[in-house]
């Protein structure tokens, strides 16, 4: 078949699946189309939360793109404020976490698919307040 649909809807969440769907949601619907090439997840952090951990990449190059609400992004030592249809590139290596406003905040991530890339960076590691 030349082309695969789903609604984000439908696709699981794995926020919830993991224990941490008080904070976030996290929906990574690139196997449920059958992606080959592209990653890309839908990210939803709950008004007044912070994503329950950071992360980076050592070959990915992400676009994170807000669909809704405001917040804030830590991108490495640099705090940068973001809201709707606010774009960021986040190179190789640097690492992110995001922080939602008082109405949460909605991302669209997505990127060239490296299996396996990805970084965990525990949250008190990262953003101390």
């Amino acid at each position: 078949m030349s082309y695969s649909k789903i609604n984000l809807e439908d696709v699981k969440d794995l926020a919830a699946a993991h224990g941490v769907g008080d904070v976030q949601e996290a929906r990574f619907p690139a196997g449920d189309l059958g992606v080959e090439q592209t990653g890309f997840n839908y990210f939803k952090v709950k008004p007044g939360k912070r994503e329950a951990f950071a992360h980076r990449h050592e070959n990915a190059e992400e676009v994170v793109v807000v669909l809704e609400g405001a917040g804030r992004m830590k991108i490495d030592d640099e705090i940068v404020e973001i809201g709707p249809k606010d774009c960021l590139r986040i190179a190789p290596g640097t690492a992110r976490q995001t922080e939602a406003g008082p109405e949460g905040l909605t991302l669209l991530v997505f990127g060239a698919r490296h299996e396996g890339d990805g970084e965990i960076i525990a949250a008190e590691e990262f953003w101390a307040d």
